[in-house]
């Protein structure tokens, strides 16, 4: 039974009939939620994205209205803040994003003599650029067991499953160089044919753990020579980035690197990160490694 609304549904097209009421209400209360818990901030624009993907939650729960939903999340229920944050985080990913990062890596990690390479990517997704990672270090170093860890973090635990399993559609390795695919991926048969798995070599480089990026303390702990934050700080606002940021600081060696999106700046952190080259940075003073 639907509950009686004191305020408009948003407007839609006569086209578009909700299985539920979508309050502007709701759709304030919503962005509230997210920001709270995954420092996400959403804009106006994003209504018909929020109300799409909160309805499959409403159905799968059982709940008759987004007030009753949204109640169950204040009620603190942790299995559904979980589906929650997975259904509004933005997941778009491919391998070797942005390509000109990688060589500049490469080149960075070759700068170390003995010791091991430790690597964050802190958005892991569904696994393509810790995976894109791990193989410019196996070409950086020539062999498939290079000196490097990568931890791989994510809030999204959904993403995080598929990233461990390390496999493919074979459509989302087509813009690959044909010798990388041969030597980095086994093609699947059987069942599996139109599907490729990342070596089991590869697989071993990587950390997987969920993470939240808000969270005041993280089970972290450096130094590390760069760390990947890449198209995350567009859904954070000015503060929460600075924020963000000034954690990340102690945690890289003093000349280490850290890579942003190609729409991302952090002009507003310029006591914490200066500019080093197309998107990439370096920390501005030299603080001591530790656990934040």
């Amino acid at each position: 039974m639907k509950l009686m609304q004191t305020e408009p549904a948003i407007p839609r097209s006569n086209n578009d009939a909700r299985e539920f009421d979508f309050t502007k209400g709701d759709f304030d209360r919503a962005c509230r939620l997210i920001y709270e818990h995954a420092g996400i901030s959403l804009s106006a624009s994003k209504q018909e994205m929020v109300y799409s993907r909160l309805a499959r939650r409403l159905r799968a729960t059982g709940l008759g209205s987004f007030k009753d939903y949204l109640d169950l999340l204040e009620q603190n229920d942790a299995v559904e803040w979980e589906a929650f944050t997975n259904s509004l985080t933005t997941n778009l990913t491919a391998f070797f994003r942005e390509e000109h990062h990688f060589p500049l890596l490469a080149e960075h990690a070759r700068r170390y003599k003995g010791g091991q390479i430790l690597l964050w990517c802190c958005a892991s997704s569904t696994g393509e650029e810790p995976y894109s990672m791990a193989i410019t270090m196996a070409e950086a170093f020539g062999t498939l067991k290079p000196p490097v860890k990568i931890l791989a973090t994510d809030v999204d635990t959904s993403v995080l499953a598929t990233a461990q399993g390390g496999m493919y559609p074979m459509e989302r390795l087509e813009k690959m160089k044909g010798d990388r695919l041969r030597r980095y991926f086994q093609r699947g048969t059987g069942a599996r044919a139109g599907m490729a798995r990342v070596r089991d070599e590869l697989r071993a480089l990587i950390t997987f753990r969920k993470l939240n990026l808000l969270d005041a303390k993280w089970p972290v702990r450096g130094p590390f020579h760069a760390i990947f934050c890449r198209n995350v700080m567009i859904y954070f606002d000015k503060p929460t980035q600075y924020d963000v940021l000034q954690k990340f600081a102690p945690l890289l060696r003093p000349d280490g690197l850290l890579f942003a999106g190609h729409s991302e700046s952090f002009h507003n952190a310029a006591d914490l990160f200066h500019l080093r080259g197309r998107t990439v940075y370096e920390p501005v003073l030299c603080r001591a490694p530790g656990k934040a």
